[in-house]
């Protein structure tokens, strides 16, 4: 019989930001492959919730409070993770804000905050999660960037959001080379409209404009992430690494 390349039992995965969203879905994905899940989550009322509703599964599903800004809180996480599970598989590396002001009156607090989550965070959390499976020789990241890395949105202004995202990409592709040796693999995803928590608090107008200029007329489920993200966790993407997929319904092939 021919082994499931997809198979993740025995396996320890965190999400960062797994409470909602994307995040969310990527953990009920992992969990249905048979993985253990780290919910690191900064609101940990919402984390708690979610670890309930997804718990009555033959996989260990915990939440750990996690600023993923603050290296202090990183690392506590990773401890905590190492404490219960002694390994760490897969890190989804997803917590993520977008704040949208125009570029000449935009705050520097709102311009620190979206680099601090968004691109530092990515950094902090795969640092630290890197430096354990350097030592395994083994480990799969996935990092949460976006469509909007390889396109200026409209009619949204979102100049940091841009600049954060094609950053996570770069920075994707700097962490897979050198972790390669470590058999340590780094990938991306950007996902395009995606009806989250965060687009459906969009001003309607915005969104009528996604769906219209976009290929399929609407926008994604974060559920239609899974595959990918399932891919690059597991050993079917053995030979995969520093690799981006945008999954955006051919949004930016126009």
């Amino acid at each position: 019989m021919k082994m499931n390349i997809f198979d993740l039992r025995n396996t320890c995965a965190i999400v960062t930001g797994g409470a909602r969203g994307i995040g969310r879905r990527g953990a009920e994905a992992f969990i249905e492959a048979g993985s253990n899940v780290i919910i690191a989550d900064i609101d940990m009322d919402a984390a708690q919730k979610t670890v309930k509703e997804l718990e009555a599964t033959n996989s260990t599903v915990i939440a750990i409070r996690t600023d993923v800004t603050d290296p202090k809180s990183v690392k506590a996480m990773v401890r905590q993770v190492l404490d219960h599970f002694s390994k760490i598989d897969i890190l989804f590396n997803n917590a993520g804000i977008c704040i949208n002001e125009p570029a000449e009156t935009m705050s520097f607090a709102s311009w620190k905050r979206v680099i601090d989550i968004n691109l530092t965070g990515i950094f902090l959390v795969a640092q630290e999660v890197g430096k354990i499976m350097i030592r395994q020789k083994y480990g799969s990241i996935i990092n949460t960037a976006s469509m909007s890395a390889h396109i200026v949105n409209t009619p949204q202004p979102q100049c940091g959001y841009n600049a954060s995202k094609a950053g996570v990409i770069q920075l994707t592709k700097s962490l897979a080379v050198e972790w390669a040796p470590y058999h340590v693999r780094v990938n991306s995803i950007s996902p395009g409209y995606i009806a989250t928590e965060m687009t459906k608090k969009a001003p309607a107008d915005w969104k009528d404009e996604w769906i219209q200029k976009g290929v399929y007329k609407r926008m994604g489920n974060p559920e239609e992430l899974q595959s990918a993200l399932l891919y690059f966790a597991s050993s079917a993407s053995s030979f995969t690494t520093g690799a981006d997929l945008v999954i955006d319904g051919g949004f930016t092939c126009i």
